[in-house]
């Protein structure tokens, strides 16, 4: 119980107490729901029939097992940001960006991405949502498999949450290191010189998203990249004068035809912000397709990633 209201006490300091009893009140209305709530009608992740049906139909074409392989071969990416106004001291400065690991989805998740990213060169890490496997019950699994993965990371690491993920959750995430960003932002300086790196939380299906607090005293004409769990609000991010928008959510996918067509999409926003380099106005983004895998672990004609994204000035 001391615990409780300790980490109580820590998010009201953090997010505020409207923010927090809105949060953990929508958390509990709304778990395990399938329809409506958030963006979307129909959610997924939630539906446990749908497993079932998956595993038959990868089972009955004989692909179950090499799909299950696929989930776990992860790809490391590189992506150029061109950012007019980047200050000379952050040319080739380098983020790297992991999201979506559902790492307590699968008993080998956290292993096999520790072993994807431990060599990596980077300046920054950044994780942009869905760190747990489910979207409600327990987490003391993911917090275990997060600790495993920050001793592989290098350097400062910032998060965001996302749709699967408690706002219970950021205490222990900011004991090892990960500075959850919940409608915020910080200043990442070189010399003289910063650039703005913001997040805000689940847009997707808490949608306790706020833009304007976080940009709010961003300077103008300063370099800023947001991080949103989801792309579904590239509109407002674009509108609010952000230069980057960094997200995840879709898992490109997860199951695609051949050429990457999704079978299934999650995410009310054109198919092109989906997965990989999109542009809208005049901020760019990127939609990473995520390192793990939900509802069922495999993946097919869409492999996980990592990706680098890798800054330079017009």
């Amino acid at each position: 119980m001391e615990r409780e209201i300790t980490e109580q006490g820590r998010l009201e300091q953090r997010v505020g107490r409207i923010h927090l009893r809105q949060r953990l009140g929508i958390e509990q209305d709304y778990e395990r729901r399938v329809f409506g709530q958030g963006r979307t009608f129909v959610h997924i992740e939630n539906w446990f029939s749908l497993r079932g049906l998956i595993r038959g139909a990868l089972r009955g074409s004989l692909l179950l097992g090499r799909s299950r392989r696929n989930a776990r071969r992860i790809e490391v990416r590189h992506n150029r940001l061109v950012l007019p106004g980047l200050p000379p001291v952050f040319k080739d400065f380098t983020l790297l960006q992991i999201s979506d690991m559902h790492i307590d989805f699968a008993d080998d998740y956290a292993h096999v991405l520790i072993e994807a990213v431990r060599d990596l060169e980077y300046d920054l890490c950044v994780l942009t949502g869905d760190y747990r496997g489910e979207t409600f019950g327990p987490f003391d699994a993911t917090l275990n498999g997060l600790q495993r993965l920050r001793t592989s990371l290098t350097g400062d690491v910032y998060a965001v949450l996302g749709n699967h993920d408690t706002i219970r959750m950021v205490p222990g995430m900011e004991d090892m290191d990960i500075r959850v960003l919940l409608n915020e932002h910080v200043e990442i300086r070189r010399d003289a010189h910063a650039l703005y790196l913001a997040g805000v939380d689940d847009a997707h299906f808490y949608r306790s998203d706020n833009l304007e607090k976080t940009a709010d005293t961003i300077p103008d004409g300063a370099v800023s990249i947001l991080l949103s769990h989801t792309p579904e609000i590239y509109t407002q991010a674009a509108h609010a004068d952000f230069n980057v928008m960094l997200s995840g959510h879709t898992h490109g996918g997860q199951l695609c035809l051949p050429g990457g067509i999704p079978v299934l999409r999650n995410a009310r926003c054109p198919r092109a912000m989906c997965a990989g380099a999109w542009k809208y106005n005049g901020m760019v983004g990127y939609t990473s397709v995520g390192s793990g895998a939900c509802v069922v672990d495999v993946r097919l004609n869409c492999p996980p990633e990592v990706t680098l994204h890798h800054l330079s000035s017009a």
